[in-house]
């Protein structure tokens, strides 16, 4: 069973019609546990909460050591294969 939930309210989704209306009316769909499925697409962040996160992105970025600042990928390597090293 899904769910919209908006602020304090609450309310069962039985289709796929119900469910978008509820996302056109500003509602998250969420499921049984409360994990959010689908935000609404008219939400947006405040500028101060945008702001602060754009300064410690900044910060974190300048914490990094040098040689990977500038490397697009950002996974980490890959692991050794176990077996005989040459």
């Amino acid at each position: 069973m899904l769910y919209a939930v908006k602020e304090n309210k609450t309310y069962e989704v039985s289709d796929k019609a119900q469910q978008s209306e509820f996302l056109k009316r500003g509602y998250d769909i969420a499921d049984a546990t409360g994990r959010v499925i689908e935000h609404a697409p008219g939400k947006t962040v405040p500028y101060a909460q945008y702001a602060a996160l754009l300064e410690e992105n900044a910060r974190l970025r300048s914490m990094l050591p040098e040689e990977s600042a500038g490397e697009e990928d950002s996974s980490p390597p890959a692991p050794e294969k176990p077996g005989r090293k040459k």
